[in-house]
């Protein structure tokens, strides 16, 4: 853990390595300043692509059946998501507007930080680099190496350690891509969010043929027997909202998008409401050949639904579903790296996560360790339990976030804001968050207080890790030896240091 600050590190210069001093000539001095640090490469269709490929992992082909269970009609249904479309883009707005004002990646991290201190950020980041973050990419990729075992399984289940072995494989994979090109992570983020989006669009596709054959016998009382207790309502808004997490991941790689004043409310606009258009329609394609019951007593609804209108070619929606949480992981890896970057070159983490390749400009330090713990993931019987607990956490720090906002519209009504959403969107989006924490407070408090207790932990990490400043000197000097040779191990260095001074 963090011992002092990134100047105290000590300097690890390649001053001998060859395409760094080319320009090199006897008897003079050179000074070669590439600034060392995470680039601008991720343009407006980037981002378009970094919000789709979050959001749209596995849920919507899998089980948006939580929503219809808990409203119980076909029209409720298709309100609640409507509604958690429209939920998620002003969260996104708010988001928008921390985004310009706090032009630092991390997301929540740097704007509680930001409006609350170090203790509160700290807290956000223990559990989300500890537990949130690597869970949910383990539970992604678990979800993407079923899907791809499945069509060789067609009669039984795969093996539960061939699934955790293929599922490592693709965390590796990604990690190494992440590590070696950023372009490269773009343009798999890119090619996945089409293919997923094509996959949708295709069932889209398919129900229109269906209801044009004149099967809308589903949509005939699409309210009868609605369930409008407050209760069941939430629930059928956790439903919905878990398919349209990840509307924030730009904001955890905003110091990489070019021009982010312009370009991260045009991805928000642009990603929000088409993946709420995809969505409903989606769930009216499912609807035109599934009744209710049916689609209650289908596990994985997308590929019930193949069955019915594919025919032989049944088998390509799994691998469809395989691609969507592919491209989900991609996003998760990149997304995780650059909270943990953020959170170590803020002096609350290892410096040497803060740390980048030379050559490469990544963060490689930081998509090891997340890899590591992503992994290491895998082995737990227990990590999907460890989703339904930190559920009620991010939900928490997300309404903190957006109270950030607020608050510093309060104490700093001079800062500069590029973006300045209506002062309603935030209230609205806390209420509802306030909402969806209250509720499962009161009806699932065993969760809860586990996920509290999640947060309780990184206090002591905090006051032992960072605040206490008399630590004894043989601690710094391991922590100085080991970032040393973590950054030799890595060739990476700090952010923009001045690198190679020759004579």
């Amino acid at each position: 853990m963090p011992s002092g600050s990134p100047a105290s590190v000590p300097k690890y210069s390649p001053t001998h390595t060859d395409d760094m001093t080319s320009d090199r000539k006897l008897g003079s001095t050179t000074s070669i300043s590439s600034a060392v640090k995470l680039k601008q490469t991720l343009g407006l269709h980037h981002g378009v692509a970094m919000i789709l490929g979050g959001i749209i992992g596995s849920g919507i082909f899998v089980s948006p059946k939580g929503v219809l269970m808990e409203v119980n009609s076909i029209g409720g249904s298709l309100v609640i998501w409507a509604v958690c479309g429209v939920i998620s883009l002003i969260g996104a707005l708010c988001y928008a507007e921390l985004g310009t004002s706090i032009l630092k990646s991390g997301a929540d991290y740097a704007y509680i930080s930001e409006a609350y201190g170090a203790l509160p950020g700290f807290l956000f980041l223990w559990v989300a680099q500890v537990v949130i973050l690597p869970a949910g990419n383990a539970v992604v990729a678990l979800t993407f190496s079923y899907y791809i075992l499945q069509p060789i399984f067609p009669t039984c289940e795969p093996p539960d350690a061939a699934v955790r072995l293929l599922a490592a494989l693709a965390i590796l994979l990604l990690t190494a891509i992440n590590c070696w090109n950023v372009n490269v992570v773009a343009k798999i983020q890119s090619i996945f969010t089409v293919t997923k989006v094509a996959a949708l669009c295709l069932i889209i596709v398919f129900g229109i043929v269906q209801l044009s054959f004149g099967n809308t016998e589903n949509f005939e009382e699409p309210f009868a027997d609605t369930n409008v207790n407050g209760g069941a309502l939430a629930l059928a808004l956790y439903s919905g909202l878990f398919s349209y997490a990840g509307w924030n991941f730009l904001n955890y790689v905003t110091e990489e998008l070019k021009d982010p004043y312009k370009n991260l409310p045009r991805a928000i606009w642009i990603s929000m409401p088409l993946v709420t258009v995809i969505y409903v329609l989606v769930n009216v394609a499912y609807f035109s050949v599934l009744n209710a019951r049916e689609l209650l007593d289908s596990n994985a609804v997308a590929v019930t639904f193949a069955e019915r209108t594919l025919g032989v070619m049944a088998w390509c929606m799994p691998l469809f579903v395989a691609a969507s949480t592919f491209g989900a992981l991609n996003g998760g890896i990149f997304a995780s790296s650059r909270l943990m970057f953020v959170g170590a070159r803020g002096g609350q983490l290892p410096i040497f996560m803060s740390m980048i390749n030379f050559k490469l400009f990544t963060p490689i330090p930081a998509l090891i360790i997340g890899c590591v713990l992503s992994v290491i993931m895998l082995v737990s019987k227990n990590v999907y339990d460890l989703i339904n607990y930190t559920s009620f956490v991010e939900s928490l720090f997300m309404g903190i976030s957006v109270s950030g906002l607020l608050y510093m519209r309060y104490k700093r009504p001079d800062m500069h804001r590029p973006i300045k959403v209506n002062i309603a969107l935030p209230i609205f989006f806390i209420i509802i968050i306030a909402f969806l924490t209250v509720f499962p407070l009161v009806n699932n408090a065993m969760a809860c207080l586990i996920g509290l207790l999640m947060i309780l932990t990184g206090v002591p990490v905090y006051w032992i890790m960072i605040s206490w400043t008399s630590k004894p000197k043989s601690v710094d000097r391991f922590n100085r030896s080991f970032t040393y040779v973590m950054q030799k191990l890595f060739l990476s260095v700090a952010e923009e240091e001045e690198q190679v001074k020759t004579s």
